[in-house]
């Protein structure tokens, strides 16, 4: 376990520019640099993947095999990659999944380049992906405390909550959907894999501890790797506001992600001309809605009521799902994806509380439990959403997704006590 002291100069935390505040930090630059890198060429795998898939083999079937082993690695590691980071130098975890990545996706590039790429070389590449990515997150969220003070975690989370939608979900996917379509897809395998390696370079640079804080290190002894894996359950289960924050969290999943991903598309063929296009455009006001969320929420004090704004967000900001699933307007759409993706700036609320109110030798592995109830419950409102359409109107799925979780996060209010909780334990 580490606690750092901060000795250097204090930094102003107020005024519109708080969210800039962790940039003073060399490690911070260095890491959020990285980081955006990352961000933009996995925004790019995405589209990548899918063409390099397509022109191996024209068949969804394939590409479904693919995808599933990114995401199958991803869910059989998450909880190995918690307990990774809790044990392990988190620097030293997110410079190895990074090297991984370079040399998969390089390792794809060549292959394209030579001609000798094959389908299964695609699906190693986007397993190592999956892997790295279930010990890279819990890593990340474990690190950014021993960087910075506490005071400017919401920033440096909320800087991160503007770069993944912006880079990853908008600009990475456009980028590799034009260069592809101007040369080839190996060509798009060389670009992600040179913006990962300069990326990884960026990452060897920072230097921890680099006098501007102080890290004293108090050696623990280290029990079985279950015993780690039950005393993090155990934290998420006796912590009430912990506990009843991830099953809102998780039912909100299962709710909202299987109507978001798989019958979205089809309201946008269905009500509007140009579905393709108009579907790019809502899925863009919702990632700008969660960009501008999370800078509006990260440039200002954590809330003095923070559990009570976090879960009205998520839960007050699910309504114009209802709308989403009624309304033939273009621009109703947008306002309503727009207004969604803006209630998601709390998850920069969320993030901080982990960093702050988690023990530090626990953060990875409640953070890969955030992860994997994401991860568990998001396939299954994959599959449940589409034969559910079918003998249920679109229009009261999207109801149900709209005001079931204002009546949840009401109940995880009184039930784990977030009011009285939030006032016993300030945090600004």
């Amino acid at each position: 376990m580490s606690t750092h002291y901060d000795i250097g100069e204090p930094v102003s935390t107020t005024g519109r520019w708080r969210v800039l505040a962790p940039f003073k930090y060399r490690e911070f630059r260095l890491l959020i640099a990285a980081m955006s890198l990352f961000l933009f060429a996995e925004g790019m795998w995405t589209v990548v993947m899918a063409l390099q898939v397509i022109a191996l083999a024209d068949d969804p079937a394939a590409l479904s095999l693919v995808a599933a082993c990114l995401a199958g690695g991803m869910l059989a590691f998450i909880l190995v990659g918690g307990i990774v980071a809790d044990r392990v130098p988190q620097r030293a975890v997110i410079i190895a999944v990074e090297a991984a990545n370079v040399a998969a996706t390089g390792a794809v590039a060549v292959l394209g380049l030579t001609g000798e790429l094959r389908l299964w070389h695609m699906a190693v590449a986007a397993t190592v992906l999956g892997i790295g990515a279930a010990f890279f997150f819990p890593a990340y969220n474990a690190y950014l405390p021993r960087i910075l003070p506490a005071e400017h975690l919401l920033a440096a989370n909320g800087v991160e909550g503007t770069v993944r939608p912006t880079l990853q979900q908008a600009i990475g996917p456009a980028a590799a959907g034009v260069l592809i379509g101007l040369s080839f897809p190996a060509l798009g395998s060389v670009a992600v894999t040179v913006l990962m390696a300069v990326g990884l370079i960026l990452l060897v640079a920072m230097r921890p501890g680099n006098g501007q804080h102080i890290v004293m290190t108090v050696e623990r002894e280290k029990p079985h790797v279950l015993t780690d894996l039950r005393d993090g359950l155990r934290f998420v289960v006796h912590t009430p506001w912990l506990r009843w924050t991830l099953l809102f969290a998780s039912t909100w999943v299962f709710l909202a992600l299987g109507p978001i991903e798989v019958l979205l598309p089809f309201i946008a063929r269905e009500r509007f001309a140009d579905g393709e296009q108009v579907y790019g455009l809502m899925l863009a006001a919702f990632g700008l809605g969660s960009a501008v969320g999370a800078v509006a929420v990260s440039s200002r004090p954590l809330p003095r009521r923070y559990l009570t704004v976090m879960m009205t967000m998520w839960g007050v900001g699910s309504v114009p799902f209802v709308i989403v699933g009624t309304t033939s307007s273009l621009p109703l759409m947008l306002a309503a994806l727009f207004i969604i993706g803006l209630a998601e700036g709390a998850g920069v609320i969320w993030g901080t509380l982990l960093q702050r109110r988690v023990p530090a030798h626990l953060l990875g592995r409640v953070s890969s439990l955030d992860f994997f109830v994401s991860l568990a419950f998001m396939p299954v409102s994959m599959a449940v959403a589409g034969p559910l359409s079918k003998v249920v109107p679109v229009a009261l799925i999207f109801a149900v997704v709209g005001i079931a979780p204002v009546l949840l996060a009401a109940v995880a209010l009184v039930a784990a006590r977030m009011p009285h909780d939030e006032i016993a334990h300030p945090l600004r």
